[in-house]
């Protein structure tokens, strides 16, 4: 009974063990397997491309298609939308070929698959500080690749982004009559994201809270370099208005974190 159960055990491994092979599982020859999922790629059947050349590199892993394979797949999971695969498909090609003449290309589908997921400023933008991080890492590696002219572009763009998130919760707080976070939104924008469409709009905004606080140096400060900088800008005149009122002028306390700020980059 003993030897009977033995054997049927082992029988059963052995049929286990040849399972884990798909049943229309077949090895086929590199070249027909890469033109294949190369023609599903051609066809727009994205998903399927990516697949099969994954089945290149499992099937052929030491053939010289391999490697191309490989940047082949991260780039037909990023053309059907599947970017987190496009990511660990492109930084798996990065690790193990570092001096390959496409490298510069994996690290842009990185950062482009990043790029594409950005989300309006009201959600978290996590994704948008990777995206800014791939990017900006792609033209410091590569300044004069054929990739660096489109990052240092979608560059501003992420960055315009962030600064627009930080507004959105700025505006709020003021809404809110919470004017420490205000200025602390404000301050972000005015000190990390200058060159940004959103800075004249931030100036304005911390002439207001400085005005609400009573610290009126500061919102005097802030009206000045913002005149000084954006001299026909509506936000200026509002600016301008506020002090007004109020019986004061825009004024530069030279002593002000925004004069420092201002000066740092321009």
């Amino acid at each position: 009974m003993s030897r009977a159960f033995v054997g049927l055990l082992l029988l059963f491994i052995i049929s286990a063990c040849s399972s884990n092979e798909p049943e229309d599982y077949v090895e086929q020859p590199v070249e027909l397997l890469y033109n294949q999922a190369l023609a599903d790629l051609n066809n727009e059947n994205y998903l399927e491309a990516a697949r099969g050349f994954d089945e290149v590199e499992r099937q052929h892993p030491y053939s010289v298609w391999s490697t191309k394979a490989q940047i082949m797949s991260a780039f037909a999971y990023y053309q059907s939308n599947e970017y987190d695969q496009a990511i660990l498909a492109a930084e798996r090609f990065i690790e193990l070929h570092p001096g390959n003449k496409d490298v510069a290309y994996a690290y842009y589908l990185v950062a482009i698959s990043y790029y594409e997921q950005i989300t309006g400023v009201e959600r978290d933008q996590k994704v948008t500080s990777q995206a800014l991080d791939a990017l900006q890492n792609l033209v410091r590696r590569f300044p004069n690749s054929e990739y660096a002219q489109d990052a240092r572009l979608k560059i501003d763009l992420t960055r315009d982004h962030l600064a627009g998130k930080e507004m959105a919760v700025g505006r709020y707080y003021l809404g809110q009559k919470y004017m420490i976070g205000a200025i602390n939104r404000f301050r972000v924008v005015v000190e990390q994201y200058q060159t940004t469409t959103h800075v004249p709009e931030a100036l304005h905004r911390l002439t207001e809270a400085y005005m609400t606080l009573g610290i009126t140096n500061e919102a005097q400060t802030a009206a000045a370099v913002l005149g000084y900088n954006f001299p026909g800008s509506e936000w200026y005149q509002d600016s301008y208005a506020l002090l007004d009122e109020n019986y004061l002028r825009p004024e530069v306390n030279e002593d002000s974190w925004i004069v420092k700020a201002w000066n740092s980059v321009f």
